[in-house]
């Protein structure tokens, strides 16, 4: 499914694509790490509600291209202007080398666990690829939330461990020499204990409102996932 493309905005930053990689919010299929406390249902509610925050956020950023890099079909969360791809490769450091190469050019790419992401945030990271090589967003688990390359460059995940607590410091080691500029630290909602983290950090997120939701459905008890012992880096 593909929608039709914006036209490329007028603006510093704005020759840069903006990379969605996610996957259908399908029960079962996605935050399994939330499943319990959380059932699957609720799990891929929360995860539905994650993406539509993220491509919102993407939406109203200056880019040349917006694409959303997909495993599985888009759905009604998908927004008007975004161009979908397939994801390619086994692993996910070939599936993030292959949408680096599939968009051409500078790039910034996010996932699809950090609904508290904010426009300014990646216009910020879509301007400094005006004069660096890269931008590095570190996640609070070790991993990453963002990256964006000047230029396409297979050998910097090729290889790479993916969702381990030191994923992040093995890609930059792969990025010393290179110009980075580096962003704030964000919390990836990986567990329960995560999901209320950032949740009360964005209360005004469909992210937000969807956690809630859950929580008035269930009645009154201690919020799920408060004991931060539950969370954990991937």
């Amino acid at each position: 499914m593909t929608t039709p493309v914006r036209p490329a905005d007028d603006a510093v930053g704005g020759m840069t694509t903006l990379l969605v990689i996610a996957k259908e919010p399908v029960p079962g299929r996605v935050k399994t790490r939330l499943t319990p406390p959380y059932t699957p249902a609720q799990a891929a509610a929360l995860a539905e509600a994650a993406l539509a925050d993220t491509l919102a956020a993407v939406a109203a950023t200056p880019a040349a291209r917006r694409v959303l890099v997909l495993a599985g079909r888009a759905g009604r969360w998908l927004p008007e202007g975004f161009e979908v791809i397939p994801q390619r490769g086994g692993g996910l450091d070939e599936r993030l080398a292959n949408a680096f190469h599939d968009a051409g050019g500078p790039a910034v790419l996010v996932g699809m666990d950090t609904p508290q992401v904010t426009p300014a945030a990646l216009t910020r990271a879509a301007q400094s690829l005006d004069d660096g090589d890269a931008v590095f967003g570190p996640a609070a688990d070790g991993g990453f939330w963002l990256l964006g390359l000047r230029e396409p460059a297979p050998r910097l995940f090729l290889g790479v461990p993916m969702s381990r607590p030191d994923t992040g410091a093995h890609l930059r080691a792969r990025l010393r020499g290179l110009r980075v500029t580096t962003l704030g630290t964000l919390t990836d909602v990986d567990t329960a204990a995560d999901a209320v983290r950032v949740a009360a950090q964005a209360p005004g997120t469909r992210f937000a409102a969807a956690l809630a939701g859950i929580g008035r459905a269930e009645g009154p008890h201690e919020p799920v996932g408060s004991d931060p012992a539950q969370g954990g880096a991937r």
